[in-house]
């Protein structure tokens, strides 16, 4: 036979064999593969959980150096933790059920080794204004805002919205910080003076506070000064300059071990502080003087139950559904995860430039994230890094994320045996505890230092601290944001522009005459592009600037600040360029970046003219023909290539040519 039986498919006209489809699916299936071998590689993956970049090369100094930075910031995190969930509104266990889990995560998947994930400050205050129960110390709403807000983090890592953090300026994340330093540390003055204050807001509780100082409790009050007297005593522990002198190292071994004691006292101020007071108020409980001093009480002991949050409330005989709940929270489901992720970022940024590592924000999100996401199930409110007890986990030689994994062990311990001691715990030294550590965070140098750099950078540094004190901090925020944006936008659709007219004569760079009876040429200069909200603007600066001068035989846009175009943008072009036709001024676009090039060839825009560079325009300027004769390049689109055609228009206004592009150089 002269060859084998063609296929039965393959001899229907228009068909292909089944081979040629196999071959297809076999190249999708091959390409397919290709992407996903590319996509699911163990660099991939030790991107996805960076433990494994560190873990195959942890050493036993690592070990060592990590158990005692994680002791030594669970001694910082206990106390802070129990005094930080009176301010959320919560009763004082709910400050140790945030305080550990995130530790375990954040060892698996963050970047940084320095920060240490928990309740604070900032995060509690958020969870008391957002997420408050109509149950008196329920934490439904809490745990419902922590699955939420861990749920946008996620996705604002997975979906690479880092970028979001950077519209929020420094001066209003400043502001913000300091306003709500102020608001917790004046919420705690109530119960350093032994007051009963129902109200939250600043400015009410400002007035109720000095409407009540004749109600004050000495004892409290007493001990409450004491506390921070001592705290402020002991944190001086932490930098004591010893000034060694070359000839006196290395130090005898007794003199190290002393200095590590006192540095440790120093770091360990908080736990030292609220074990004293306790011991003084079980004191004077055992002597019957328990109404002297307000303490703790009762604090539910043991691990929290791993369970799914409930998403219903019962109070009464009403059950809120978790539709309401979200509805009560509102605008604290897109507030509290923004500022969680701008306190994290920002912390970790400023430790690993000081300690000389890279750390990538949209893994740290996702690893907050997940934190939040799985503290949900433990009964934690929203968590985030801590900025001084990450300053202690730094300055403890911390090696490695690992030393999270002893500080969330401590708190295990301490939630399962030392629970019996905190009733004794009195509300002052907490309240001293709280108030010592917010206050640290309110930054006034600030204020001369924008003074000098950027004046205007003041207001909406202003603004937001006014706003936060006034209307609350959840609005305060809000405020300050609007206010910031409200500054870039303004800069973009108010662009400065420069007015320079110039000779024709470069090589001599004489300045023309305004005085003169003509001008060469005007160059303009923009300096933030030509955006949709500027073009308006723009227009009217250039045409009123034409019109007070003499009149110019050329102007030249300087388009070197042009990174791209909008429809608006060119519709404005075509809009200068026609006007300045019907006046016979040549109009000439320099400095176009390649991106803005490709949107101007698009746009087909008539009588365009373009060059590379300033001088380049000057010299089209100079050979362009008399009487408005010029050399126009035309396409048309033949069968064969070559087949462009030059042609010469005696009128530039020749309403047949859709765009012109002069050829130069």
């Amino acid at each position: 036979m002269s060859g084998e039986r063609e296929p039965l498919l393959a001899r229907h006209s228009g068909r292909k064999p089944i081979a040629t489809h196999a071959v297809r699916a076999m190249q999708s299936s091959s390409k397919l593969q290709d992407c996903l071998r590319g996509i699911c590689t163990f660099e991939t993956v030790k991107d996805l959980l960076p433990v494994l970049r560190w873990i195959p090369k942890y050493t036993l100094f690592d070990l060592q150096s990590d158990i005692i930075a994680g002791v030594t910031v669970a001694l910082t995190v206990i106390p802070q933790g129990l005094a930080y969930a009176r301010v959320a509104g919560l009763p004082p266990q709910y400050g140790l059920y945030s305080a550990f889990m995130g530790c375990f995560v954040y060892t698996i998947l963050g970047t940084s080794k320095d920060i240490t994930l928990g309740p604070t400050a900032i995060m509690s205050l958020m969870v008391g204004t957002f997420a408050v129960s109509p149950v008196v110390e329920n934490a439904t709403y809490a745990i419902v805002l922590t699955l939420m807000c861990g749920a946008v983090q996620f996705a604002m890592g997975v979906l690479n919205l880092g970028i979001l953090v950077n519209f929020i300026s420094y001066p209003v994340i400043n502001a913000f910080t300091s306003a709500a330093a102020i608001t917790i540390a004046f919420g705690q003055i109530k119960d350093l003076f032994g007051l009963k204050i129902a109200s939250k807001d600043f400015i009410p509780l400002v007035y109720h506070t000095f409407a009540q100082l004749g109600e004050t409790r000495v004892w409290d009050l007493t001990m409450g000064l004491c506390s921070l007297v001592l705290l402020l005593l002991l944190r001086k522990l932490r930098s004591i300059d010893w000034k060694d002198r070359p000839e006196d190292l290395p130090l005898p071994l007794a003199n190290r071990v002393g200095r590590k004691i006192i540095w440790l006292v120093g770091i360990g101020s908080n736990a030292i502080v609220v074990i004293a007071c306790s011991g003084i108020a079980a004191t004077l409980i055992s002597y019957n003087l328990d109404n002297k001093i307000s303490i703790t009480g009762n604090i539910t002991g043991g691990l929290p139950p791993f369970k799914v949050p409930a998403f219903t409330l019962q109070t009464g005989n009403i059950t809120i559904s978790g539709t309401e709940i979200l509805r009560d929270i509102g605008i604290g489901l897109i507030i509290v995860p923004l500022i969680g992720t701008v306190e994290a970022i920002a912390i970790g940024k400023a430790f690993a430039r000081q300690n000389n590592y890279k750390i990538r924000p949209n893994q740290e999100l996702l690893a907050i994230g997940i934190a939040n996401m799985i503290s949900c199930f433990v009964s934690s409110f929203p968590v985030t890094g801590s900025f001084s007890r990450t300053a202690v986990n730094s300055q403890s030689g911390v090696r490695t994320p690992a030393a999270g994994i002893f500080t969330g062990a401590i708190i295990i311990i301490a939630l399962w045996f030392l629970t019996p001691w905190f009733y004794y715990i009195p509300d002052s030294a907490l309240s001293a505890v709280i108030i010592f550590a917010v206050l640290q965070m309110v930054d006034y140098e600030i204020i001369l230092k924008l003074w000098r750099v950027k004046k205007r950078e003041l207001i909406p540094l202003f603004v937001t601290f006014i706003s936060s004190l006034a209307i609350g901090i959840e609005y305060g925020i809000l405020v300050g944001i609007g206010v910031s944006l409200l500054f870039v936008l303004h800069s973009v659709a108010r662009p400065k522009l420069k007015f320079q007219p110039m000779s024709l004569d470069l090589h001599e760079g004489v300045m023309a005459d305004r005085q003169k009876h003509h001008v060469d040429y005007v160059v303009i200069s923009i300096d933030q592009g030509f955006t949709f909200p500027a073009v308006e603007y723009v227009q009217k600066a250039i045409t009123d600037e034409m019109q007070s001068g003499v009149k110019p035989i050329s102007v030249i846009v300087d388009c070197s600040h042009f990174s791209a175009l909008d429809y608006t943008s060119v519709q404005g072009l075509t809009e200068l360029i026609s006007d300045f036709k019907r006046k016979d001024v040549c109009f000439v676009l320099a400095c176009i970046e390649p991106g803005v090039k490709e949107d101007l060839d698009r746009a087909n825009i008539p009588y365009i003219l373009t060059s590379a560079t300033v001088e380049e325009a000057c010299t089209l300027i100079k050979n362009l023909p008399k009487a408005n004769e010029m050399t126009v390049v035309t396409t048309k689109e033949n069968d064969g290539p070559g087949s462009d055609e030059v042609n010469t228009s005696k009128e530039m206004g020749n309403s047949a040519l859709n765009s012109v592009y002069v050829e130069h150089c």
